[in-house]
């Protein structure tokens, strides 16, 4: 069984990074959504509203399990028993700073692989900084998230009214 870990902040999760996992999910037999603490990140949402938020949107796809982590990523990828880290680019901008993820990683522990997939165009765009950003200046991200999200990123913003 070979399983890949598609780790994030997720802060929030968006359509672009459901597209990722939709991809990954018919490539390999499982598909770990790690949640990263992320506090130096500041997250909106804490790490218990990402996982949840994940969960619901990602519960549709079988062989996707969602769980948060603390620790370095490597760890949290052998704790998983994975064969490898998947990651997204939207941008060839995003290449060089993933390129330095995917070499300290293997510098932490021998083998560890880092595969990259790409978002459809339609959603190369989207970014979770960017739809947070839209949502508490009171914009609509109703086509760039799950309506579970939405919904949330409106009582974050105390724009439900």
């Amino acid at each position: 069984m070979v399983t890949i870990v598609y780790p994030g902040t997720f802060d929030p999760i968006t359509i672009g990074h459901r597209d990722l996992v939709e991809r990954a999910s018919r490539l390999f037999n499982h598909v770990v959504v790690g949640v990263a603490a992320s506090p130096k990140k500041r997250p909106l949402f804490s790490l218990d509203e990402r996982v949840a938020l994940a969960t619901t949107v990602l519960a549709d796809i079988p062989n996707v399990t969602v769980l948060g982590f603390r620790n370095l990523l490597v760890d949290f990828v052998q704790e998983q028993n994975a064969q490898a880290i998947l990651r997204g680019l939207r941008a060839v901008s995003d290449f060089e700073y993933e390129f330095q993820l995917a070499n300290m990683n293997r510098a932490l522990v021998d083998n560890m692989e880092s595969l990259f997939l790409t978002p459809a165009e339609h959603y190369s765009f989207i970014s979770s900084t960017l739809v947070r950003e839209v949502s508490l200046l009171g914009g609509d991200v109703a086509k760039f998230v799950h309506p579970a999200v939405a919904a949330a990123l409106k009582e974050k913003s105390g724009l439900d009214s």
